[in-house]
């Protein structure tokens, strides 16, 4: 039986040139009919919007790099598409080794796009994967999982969107070893509800606005990751619509975040590595915080503030080592804050120095 299906037996043609849409689309058709894998050999391949069905694996030749895509690319050429890549009702796909480009076209534009009218819409776990992937240069964001249930990403490079890098509305994500970089709305945001994330080992750098930003939310394990010049927050916790509880935020490095180059800051402590409002049983420890500028001399060093919170409870925030953490104040309560287990965080701000690293 014939399960792996090759785009370019399709008529694809890898150029960059030839409008690869139907081929694709026919691939990945023959492909939902035995739960098949379709193939991307090297090359770029001009597409507009297509639907990976249930059990279908995309698979390409890995080889990007920081800077520039390689291997097999897929690039939008459709500037009147919602997404490039349709996952809805697509249980069980993944994508593996594929270069996405949005190519800056259109507006509000996804790289993949999943979206149910409503919670557990397809009354089962969602459970895409993403292994591998380059996904940039979109209008929209890069992975916009609405309404999800059950996901992993893993040694992904989401970069350069004008929305955020990762969009989830919904639960069940193991988040890992990923790069999000440059990204315009944050790295990762969250949107009414967004529930039992992992989140360990990614690289989170240069995002505007923030590193990951989360609203209504539970349960969450962000561990190990370096977050490095965000354009606000590292981690920005509101609550607004209800609250952010049970998170556990330990063993991470917090870089020169709270940028205020990029965009104004409805309030000045914006400026800052952390920042939590309505926020409950939280446990903050063995991270290491430290204000900085840009790679090049003559950035705006950054950030003004260390780990701010109000309207707060049930908050372990102890063992943190925060010299040269912040160049005004490491730690701001501001305010109606209880059963507040704060201390042991060593380290001074940078106050009037004129550095901003540790003195021995």
């Amino acid at each position: 039986m014939i399960n792996v299906f090759d785009i370019t037996e399709f008529g694809a043609v890898g150029d960059g040139a030839t409008d690869c849409t139907e081929a694709i689309r026919a691939a990945c058709a023959a492909a939902e009919k035995v739960g098949g894998t379709v193939a991307v050999p090297p090359g770029v391949y001009l597409s507009g919007k297509f639907r990976l069905g249930k059990y279908v694996s995309l698979e390409g030749h890995a080889a990007w790099s920081f800077r520039s895509d390689g291997g097999s690319v897929i690039r939008l050429n459709d500037p009147e598409a919602d997404c490039l890549v349709d996952i809805t009702g697509g249980f069980g796909c993944t994508m593996r080794h594929i270069c996405l480009d949005g190519a800056r076209l259109g507006r509000g534009i996804h790289g993949v796009k999943l979206s149910w009218p409503k919670h557990n819409g397809g009354n089962e776990e969602d459970t895409p994967s993403f292994d591998d992937c380059r996904i940039g240069n979109f209008t929209g964001d890069g992975v916009h999982l609405y309404h999800i249930w059950c996901f992993s990403m893993r040694h992904c490079m989401i970069h350069r969107n004008a929305g955020c890098g990762l969009f989830i509305d919904g639960w069940d994500g193991f988040i890992i070893d990923n790069w999000f970089t440059g990204n315009a709305k944050g790295g990762v945001r969250g949107g009414e509800i967004t529930a039992s994330l992992t989140m360990t080992g990614n690289r989170v750098e240069w995002n505007r606005m923030g590193g990951f930003i989360f609203n209504r939310s539970d349960n969450i394990n962000i561990t190990g990751n370096f977050f490095d010049r965000s354009g606000g927050p590292a981690i920005w916790a509101r609550g607004e619509s209800g609250m952010a509880w049970g998170y556990a935020v330990t063993g991470n490095i917090f870089r020169r975040d709270g940028n205020p180059a990029w965009d104004k800051f409805d309030s000045p402590y914006q400026g800052s590595h952390i920042l939590l409002d309505r926020c409950v049983n939280w446990t903050i420890q063995g991270n290491n915080f430290v204000a900085g500028e840009d790679d090049a001399p003559g950035g705006i060093p950054s950030p003004d503030y260390g780990v701010v919170f109000g309207n707060s409870k049930c908050i372990i925030l102890r063992g943190n080592t925060m010299d040269c953490g912040a160049i005004k104040e490491c730690i701001v309560d501001l305010g109606n804050c209880t059963d507040m287990t704060v201390g042991d965080n060593p380290g001074q701000p940078v106050g009037n120095k004129d550095h901003w690293w540790p003195d021995l």
